[in-house]
């Protein structure tokens, strides 16, 4: 245990393992910690959050979620228990607020996924956990201009994202966080610095008990959140980022066809799965052009409307969508909206891997092409593995191509070599 110590207040924090201690004591003004589960990062940044507070320092603490806040703060109010129990300092259990009174010093928690939920507040030392889940305006946006008035610090902690938790995240890029760790690993000016350790690291974890769990996880998520690796392409899936960057184009070419493929959630809230909206055209020569990803989290009538904007937008032929998969009523919610739109069921005789195999089968005879950025999408394309829940705008994608492409029956079409 180590204690610390200013005028008023003895303070107990618990001991830092080497990991941990190698982020407290960095001088750097931009810390970011990439870490494996368990692996004691928040256990860190609140130990490094406490010795900030008893330096004088305005601390807020911001995670998406209130389930997330409670080990960081509880470990802080385990902390400071001594002077809250005597007076010396105040605790608002409501707002996850500890402070001196009449001053600006305190340390206070809050949820934030994004620029509008963190506003409302100021720090000289900001510190954003689960970082990969929030959106990124909630730093460049809000985060940073907080800490203007006393040239203050950040820390970003986060986990690499799993397929399965990038389906919460509200980032616009799921790959946000790794980008801005990699960008921290090559600062020269000392401003920014990086950290990563691993579930092992942590000498307070058994690691017989690590051993027995990572047998009971695949191999993909004990990378990524033992090990806290950024897996960019998942072994054996169907596309790579690689071959979809060499394929990148700013514009397309004149269309001859355009598609809207729709892969309706399988909720009908505006809090429910994304529905997955992509837009696709194919060209005179032959090849094929992803224009828009316009999915989102919305009712039937909210993403009806967007596909339907995204029909007259780009001029499509028409809106397609799986019957397989609620078609009559995709129909029906997509007519109400326009009934003048041009519409077609198609239907999944196939299984899900099929369907997607001559679609990636153009992509590596280099037959299509992104027009622009499609992060969320291509982050799909690139980890989905046969048996893993269904991605959605992967599936919006297939759909669309396999109409413009591959299949297309009774128009003219470009047949799958």
């Amino acid at each position: 245990m180590t204690t610390a110590t200013n005028p008023e207040i003895d303070v107990i924090f618990p001991n830092p393992h080497p990991k941990q201690r190698a982020f407290i004591d960095s001088t750097a003004k931009r810390k970011i910690i990439k870490a494996g589960r368990r692996g004691g990062k928040t256990v860190g940044v609140s130990v490094l959050a406490g010795q900030a507070f008893l330096a004088g320092k305005r601390v807020l603490y911001a995670t998406p979620t209130s389930d997330q806040i409670q080990r960081f703060w509880s470990e802080i109010t385990r902390a400071f228990a001594e002077p809250i129990k005597y007076g010396l300092l105040k605790k608002n259990e409501t707002e996850h607020v500890i402070e001196v009174a009449g001053k600006e010093q305190r340390i206070r928690a809050k949820t934030a996924w994004n620029a509008d939920t963190l506003r409302g507040d100021y720090a000289d030392l900001l510190i954003l956990d689960e970082w990969q889940l929030m959106n990124e305006d909630a730093w460049r946006i809000v985060g940073a201009p907080m800490l203007l008035d006393n040239d203050g610090d950040a820390v970003f902690v986060f986990t690499p994202p799993s397929i399965r938790s990038r389906s919460s995240s509200k980032a616009d890029d799921p790959r946000h966080a790794e980008k801005l760790y990699q960008k921290a690993l090559k600062d020269p000016s000392g401003r920014w610095a990086a950290f990563h350790f691993t579930s092992y690291d942590n000498p307070h974890l058994s690691r017989t008990a690590l051993d027995d769990i990572s047998k009971d996880m695949t191999a993909l998520a004990v990378r990524q959140e033992i090990m806290a690796e950024e897996v960019t392409d998942v072994e054996g899936s169907l596309w790579k980022r690689e071959r979809i960057e060499s394929l990148r184009v700013d514009k397309a070419p004149e269309l001859v066809r355009v598609i809207v493929a729709i892969d309706p959630s399988a909720t009908s809230t505006a809090t429910s799965d994304e529905a997955g909206i992509v837009v696709a055209g194919v060209g005179a020569n032959g090849h094929g052009y992803v224009l828009a990803d316009d999915s989102l989290r919305a009712s039937p009538d909210g993403w009806a409307r967007r596909s339907v904007v995204a029909y007259h937008q780009h001029k499509a032929d028409r809106i397609v969508a799986e019957s397989n998969n609620g078609g009559d009523m995709v129909e029906l919610t997509v007519r109400m909206v326009d009934p003048t739109v041009s519409y077609k069921k198609v239907n999944a005789s196939r299984g899900k891997l099929t369907r997607a195999e001559p679609v990636a089968a153009l992509y590596e005879q280099g037959r299509v092409h992104h027009v622009g950025q499609f992060p969320e999408m291509e982050e799909e394309m690139c980890t989905w593995m046969p048996g893993d829940p269904s991605p959605n705008r992967m599936d919006a994608l297939v759909w669309a191509l396999t109409e413009l492409m591959v299949t297309g029956p009774n128009e003219p079409r470009l047949t799958f070599l």
